[in-house]
């Protein structure tokens, strides 16, 4: 049984709406976690290097980072279709979808956070208002970022539209709006956060 390292709410938040996507048995242990405002600490029973979440163990296997947990998941596990397989047609964008999270995505929404602009060029990813210009054109012939179909790459940016979305960091648009809507009302979403402590 697959065992996710969760504390709640962070970012393993969206790694428990994956799995009931999936509809795969899992179970959760609670682990605490340092947090911005200076609570919580490392816990010697999380297995993530750096006492971070999520992380998931899997027969033996251990694996962090939510990318390469929703790649690994829905490889693992592709009977609802929530992660294209190889040979399909949409795998190379949606493997491109999970790198472009951890690695534009995030980097850009905290360095805007933390007013932080790294001289265009130095860094690995870009303005945050550049990945809310590429999302929001992709998502205009969405409905989602692989067209039609729903996949955890939605997971990733809907959690994180859903928390930001109507700040300073994320503009409410009509389409921004639309789309954690359609991601939100997902049942699997619904007994993510009713369970999601």
């Amino acid at each position: 049984m697959i065992t996710l390292y969760h504390a709640p709410p962070s970012r393993s938040t969206r790694i428990i709406w994956l799995l009931e996507e999936l509809e795969v048995p899992y179970q959760t242990k609670l682990v605490t976690i340092r947090r911005a405002d200076g609570n919580g600490a490392l816990d010697p029973s999380n297995p993530h290097p750096h006492g971070k979440v999520p992380a998931i163990e899997d027969n033996g296997a251990l694996i962090f980072e939510s990318a390469a947990i929703a790649a690994y998941l829905t490889d693992a596990f592709p009977k609802n279709g929530i992660g294209p397989v190889v040979g399909e047609p949409t795998r190379g964008r949606y493997l491109t979808w999970l790198a472009y999270y951890t690695g534009v995505t995030e980097p850009a929404f905290l360095s805007q956070l933390m007013n932080f602009a790294p001289p265009r060029g130095t860094a690995g990813w870009v303005a945050a208002d550049e990945v809310i210009a590429y999302v929001t054109g992709t998502l205009q012939a969405g409905p989602y970022l692989l067209g039609s179909k729903f996949s955890a790459a939605d997971i990733l940016f809907g959690s994180t539209f859903a928390l930001f979305l109507g700040q300073p960091l994320l503009p409410k648009t009509p389409l921004l709006e639309a789309y954690v809507n359609r991601c939100t009302e997902r049942p699997a979403y619904k007994l993510a956060t009713s369970k999601d402590g």
